[in-house]
């Protein structure tokens, strides 16, 4: 797995399953001398450089420039891949591309201006949310306004939140509510949203505001936070405001700080129990620990994934286990009394009311870097997502008989970062290193024996390190046996395991959705694959601003861009908070992302008046309306709008 952790150790990277590059740098030098030949005397040496090839050059003034600066990215020969997929249309010949470091859009990315068919399909299927609200966003007819104050007149069925809210988009850029001197890996609301989540590495933040290393960086810290109550105002003068611990300060209250156990680099993952009772967390150990929220000083539960050795060892934190691999991703199930895990390729289940792992499954080539239950009822249907660039499905009432997977969803061609469910056993979303984000239907999965004939064949980029390079253009936009139903591209996925979620069903349907990306911006996507809305961190606003406030442009010139790892939505209201790494100066900001309507957006009355009129003028086929149809549609209105007239609408 090329993980999150810098390259500081080569001996660290082998042990966590990371290919270090040094090896390969030495072979390339071992060759470079061992051509050398003496020039005359005086002159200067030469090499004879016939056997190495360019792509070696290339790593070779990679490792000495130390990762920074301008780079040389060679595009993969057409003849190195298979005829069969589907490629861009604009293939050129090989060529090299001379880029510097930056994160935005590469230059050949297709931006979806127009709905796509298979995306519309899965909007006005059901299975996200009611219909009637989509049918009149399509029309431009959803007034919220217009919605709550016809309630004592018309006779409908009760109010739906979602036919109230679902338009309402995040669409500020954000204001900051917390400062890490760290880098945040989980951000999360808790089931309900009342709680507000993070688990984040081990630095400090010294009294000056500076940031330094923590030695031994071990002291990993979780987070908790009461979103019920609103952030406090902050005044200018008074920078250390709210100033928690050492490692953060905030405008959030903060319910529960939790010193996390001694792991390796930083913690991976968190997750909080439906109950919101209890946390998991791993760190790249054979163990997770699960921890109490409620109390003040509570005790950690340590759930074992690893077989039990023999003969216990008083050397390293996994000494009582004869396994040695790390945990990279934990969740609860539904009803908090199971965890899965995912690390080194194995994938496990733990049984917290029998105190026993209850699965364990060699479940991929390379490491699993998410994992999670596709459904919220049964528990039995598990997904696993590798950097093999493939996604599992596992039913354990099958897995007695065979350790094969009940399918395999083929799609992404570079490895997989994030896997999130819709919750309801058949809809599943990934985020991958191909720059590609996809949503799975499980129903059309590929089964196990096609899975045998194409796992072996790779279609991605040779060499593509996600943490240092910039994505190439790819030859296929797809494996060729692509079983993905949407896909859904335009954020980058750099640096770090960026995350993509649903939106949440209670309040939109789960019809959109949204990811992190490393150019620091949120993207939140239509299932139909247009993106309806860009929030751009480089614009957020400093802690001292109030969130809800009417919304002002940055007086200062904007920052400097952040990766976005982790967004999260609130259950029932258009907020989003998002976690971002610093680019430049280190740490992570936390900001908060609300709907701001006409009065707290800027721009003149006269201009949105304008641009609504214009938007009414225009059907859903890009046509405009006469002045008759606008009439009659009036009336139509109108009518509809008298006591006890019903909406057919409103019953979809």
């Amino acid at each position: 797995m090329q993980s999150d952790r810098p390259q500081l150790d080569p001996s660290d990277d082998d042990e966590q399953g990371v290919n270090s590059p040094t090896g390969d740098v030495q072979d390339i030098l071992s060759d470079l001398f061992s051509m050398q030949t003496d020039g005359t005397s005086g002159g200067t040496r030469t090499f004879s450089l016939s056997g190495i090839s360019l792509r070696h050059l290339t790593q070779l003034l990679r490792a000495a420039s130390g990762g920074n600066g301008p780079r040389l990215y060679f595009e993969q020969d057409e003849e190195e891949e298979e005829d069969e997929g589907e490629m861009y249309e604009d293939d050129d010949d090989d060529y090299w591309v001379h880029e510097s470091r930056p994160h935005g859009r590469p230059p050949w990315y297709e931006e979806v201006t127009e709905p796509v068919k298979e995306g519309v399909e899965l909007l006005y299927s059901g299975d996200f949310g009611r219909i009637g609200p989509k049918s009149r966003s399509r029309r431009r007819a959803a007034n919220v306004a217009r919605q709550v104050l016809s309630r004592s007149s018309t006779a409908v069925p009760i109010t739906y939140r979602e036919e109230l809210v679902s338009n309402m988009v995040p669409n500020s850029n954000g204001t900051t509510v917390a400062e890490y001197a760290s880098n945040i890996y989980t951000g999360q609301f808790s089931t309900d949203s009342s709680f507000y989540y993070t688990c984040a590495q081990g630095k400090d933040m010294s009294d000056s505001g500076d940031f330094k290393l923590r030695s031994p960086p071990s002291d990993f810290r979780l987070h908790i936070f009461d979103t019920s109550a609103p952030p406090q105002p902050i005044m200018p003068q008074r920078r250390f405001y709210n100033h928690v611990d050492d490692g953060m300060r905030t405008t959030m209250k903060v319910s529960r700080t939790i010193q996390g156990r001694a792991g390796r680099w930083t913690i991976t993952d968190a997750n909080l129990s439906p109950d919101n009772e209890r946390m998991i967390y791993s760190s790249i150990t054979p163990t997770v620990y699960m921890t109490s929220t409620r109390e003040d000083s509570p005790q950690q539960v340590p759930i074992p994934f690893a077989d039990p050795a023999h003969s216990r060892s008083r050397y390293g934190y996994d000494s009582y286990f004869s396994e040695s691999f790390g945990i990279y991703s934990c969740r609860f199930s539904a009803d908090g009394n199971e965890v899965i895990a995912g690390g080194n390729g194995k994938l496990f289940v733990y049984d917290l009311l029998s105190n026993r792992r209850t699965v364990k499954i060699s479940a991929h080539s390379d490491d699993i870097n998410s994992c999670c239950w596709a459904d919220t009822s049964s528990g039995n249907v598990l997904v696993s997502a590798s950097d093999d660039t493939f996604l599992k499905v596992w039913d354990r009432r099958s897995l007695g008989a065979s350790q094969k997977p009940s399918g395999v969803l083929v799609g992404h061609t570079e490895g997989i970062t994030y896997v999130s469910a819709k919750g309801d056993g058949r809809y599943v979303i990934s985020n991958g290193k191909d720059q590609a984000l996809r949503l799975w239907d499980l129903r059309k999965m590929r089964s196990s024996q096609e899975f045998e004939s194409i796992k072996e064949k790779h279609y991605g980029i040779r060499g593509f390190d996600y943490r240092y390079s910039r994505y190439s253009k790819p030859r296929v936009k797809a494996h060729p046996k692509d079983c993905s139903v949407m896909t859904y591209k335009g954020h980058t996925v750099y640096r770090t395991l960026i995350r993509c979620h649903f939106s949440p069903a209670a309040s939109t349907g789960a019809q959109y959705i949204y990811s992190g990306s490393a150019d620091g911006k949120v993207h939140i996507w239509s299932l139909d694959g247009r993106i309806v809305q860009v929030l751009d961190r480089s614009k957020t606003l400093p802690i001292t601003f109030d969130p809800s406030a009417p919304d002002v442009e940055p007086t200062r010139g904007a920052r400097q861009s952040a990766c976005v790892r982790d967004v999260s939505w609130h259950a029932q209201e258009p907020v989003l908070i998002s976690a971002a790494w610093s680019s430049a100066e280190g740490g992570s900001h936390i900001a908060r992302h609300e709907w701001k309507g006409l009065s707290k957006m800027s721009g003149r009355l006269e201009d949105w008046v304008q641009k609504q009129r214009e938007e009414e003028e225009v059907d859903t086929g890009g046509r405009r309306r006469s002045t008759r149809l606008r009439e009659l549609a009036h009336r139509r209105a109108l009518m509809r709008s008298m006591p006890g007239a019903l909406s057919d609408d409103d019953d979809a």
